[in-house]
């Protein structure tokens, strides 16, 4: 074959072969090669780019009298999957990432403490060699979410971070097991309330939007919104108190006592056990004499043994209710200025998604007084017992009251 000759099909082929997948390159490389006769199979390799036994591959099945087919490849060609080829992969990628889930273990989204560089690391050096992009291919097949480092860096990091995740998700897994209730309990950020501008956009008729004030300095004659939540981890429906008045260890387990009266001692008539994870601080936090108090109080009203596990510090973002309940209401008001008390109630009452979740609210008129001191014998009114393992973070107050010594 001439130069010309060998120009004009060089470029038929480099023109035609960019539009065709791997089959249709392979059987047109072979049908020119056939064409061209002897050493059209170097000549063809060499003009198309392809190595010659793709070329050769293609000769053999135009011969043969290729099946019409839209598949790519033979049945079971291409290379074995990595999970096909090694089938305790998965089961060893489980393993490392599960004790250190953050969240409800039944949760169909769970996050991971360990980096895939570290996982990668680990696999390979148990025998699964894997690279670091196929585990965050792993990983998201298993349902596992890729979290900002950001978010991540609210607060020091402790040495017993990772084992307070798994120790919350042992007594979460053993108070489901038992059919006990388990809930995740937050307060939302205070919200404005009256003609304020609120972030997102809703649908309005063109160039009529909805007006608001210039500025949000807070009216001091309707003050503020405090959602408090309560999120049932079993039954994936939320609870949610609006206070008027301050955001108190008083007010949040007042919440926590609505919910049970209202909701959770229907749901859950044979409990004798209620699950609180929480975060560490606020009106909930750890070292809050009062936020005990009342609870040991709210224990001995109803008789249930109620178990708080505190969010390591730092890791609020990873509060179940956040993401389960807080940014669902976000999103159902966004763009809506929050008029009154009484809208909040009802745009946080009409939030749904669509998993099934489901969210009651009130209002709560109360007042409730800011900066209370528990004194040491107020304390010793009810029973706080503190787990073997960081009794500052995990503990449980017990129905009976503590007994003294006569």
């Amino acid at each position: 074959m001439d130069a010309l000759a060998e120009d004009v099909l060089k470029t038929k082929l480099l023109a035609v072969m960019p539009h065709l997948n791997e089959r249709q390159r392979r059987l047109l490389a072979g049908a020119e090669a056939i064409a061209c006769g002897y050493g059209g199979i170097t000549l063809i390799a060499r003009l198309a780019g392809m190595s010659r036994h793709t070329v050769q591959d293609g000769v053999g099945e135009v011969i043969s009298g290729a099946e019409v087919t839209s598949a790519v490849r033979k049945p079971g060609a291409g290379p074995k999957r990595l999970i096909d080829k090694d089938p305790e992969l998965l089961p060893a990628l489980k393993a490392l990432v599960d004790p250190d889930s953050r969240g409800d273990p039944e949760s169909p989204l769970r996050w991971t403490a360990k980096s895939t560089r570290a996982l990668s690391r680990e696999l390979t050096g148990a025998g699964h060699p894997v690279s670091q992009r196929k585990v965050g291919e792993l990983l998201h097949d298993l349902g596992f979410s890729l979290q900002s480092t950001l978010k991540n860096k609210e607060g020091g990091t402790n040495p017993d971070r990772g084992a307070q995740f798994s120790y919350l998700n042992q007594q979460a897994m053993d108070h489901l097991a038992e059919s006990q209730p388990v809930i995740s309990v937050d307060t939302k950020k205070k919200e404005l309330v009256g003609s304020y501008a609120n972030k997102g956009q809703e649908w309005q008729p063109k160039g009529k939007p909805e007006q608001v004030n210039v500025y949000d300095f807070i009216d001091k004659q309707v003050g503020k919104a405090i959602p408090y939540g309560v999120y049932d981890v079993g039954s994936n429906e939320g609870w949610v108190s609006v206070g008027v008045d301050h955001d108190t260890s008083a007010f949040a387990v007042q919440t926590i006592r609505r919910w049970w009266e209202m909701v959770g001692s229907k749901y859950y008539p044979q409990a004798t056990k209620l699950l609180i994870s929480a975060d560490g601080g606020g009106s909930n936090g750890s070292r809050n004499r009062l936020w005990k108090l009342e609870l040991g109080k709210l224990a001995q009203e109803t008789g249930l043994e109620i178990t708080v596990c505190h969010l390591p510090p730092g890791t609020s973002k990873w509060n179940k209710i956040e993401h389960r309940l807080f940014s669902h209401i976000s999103m159902n008001w966004r763009g809506r200025p929050l008029f009154s008390h009484q809208v909040i109630v009802d745009l946080i009452g009409s939030t749904t998604t669509t998993t099934g979740l489901k969210v009651n609210a009130e209002l709560d008129p109360a007042t409730y007084e800011k900066a209370i001191k528990v004194s040491d014998a107020e304390l010793k009114t009810v029973t706080i017992r503190k787990h073997e393992f960081r009794g500052d973070w995990n503990y449980t107050a017990e129905p009976t009251p503590r007994q003294t010594s006569g």
